[in-house]
């Protein structure tokens, strides 16, 4: 799995012209679900997203997470996140899970980050054509992927 983890101070997604999902304060994910990805990759990355310390603290330096600042998260599926790019011009996505694997495990994470955060997460919908729109707080923006933690 790979996660594109943005602070935000606001994002929302619109799917057919009306908002789906949005937050204030916390982060926008895109996930990139692949065939490999299982169980384990949901776990850790789940508690690496909410524990992940990139709010400031009263002094501004980024020593909180999620759940020190009460913040939410909008997660949106993203399978470009696996694209390759290194022949040609236009970018495969072979790695990338088809739905009928990458849809229970997007919805095993949904039910995963819900879990370390005790609330409920915003989302958009698994294959839908999606408008995002965010202020990157910061900016802060950091790529998590779960084959790195080994």
């Amino acid at each position: 799995m790979i996660a594109v983890i943005q602070r935000v101070s606001e994002s929302s997604v619109k799917i057919n012209g009306k908002i789906k999902g949005e937050i204030g304060k916390g982060l926008l994910v895109l996930l990139g679900i692949e065939e490999a990805d299982g169980e384990e990759d949901i776990d850790w990355l789940s508690r690496k997203i909410v524990n992940m310390r990139i709010f400031n603290d009263e002094n501004g330096v980024m020593n909180e997470s999620l759940l020190n600042v009460d913040g939410d998260i909008l997660l949106i599926s993203q399978f470009t996140l696996h694209a390759s790019t290194k022949k040609g011009n236009r970018p495969s996505y072979i790695k990338a899970a088809k739905p009928d694997v990458a849809v229970p495990l997007y919805e095993k994470f949904i039910a995963a980050i819900e879990s370390e955060l005790d609330k409920k997460v915003q989302t958009g919908e698994f294959g839908a054509d999606m408008k995002v729109s965010l202020v990157n707080d910061g900016p802060v923006t950091i790529i998590v992927d779960t084959r790195d933690r080994k």
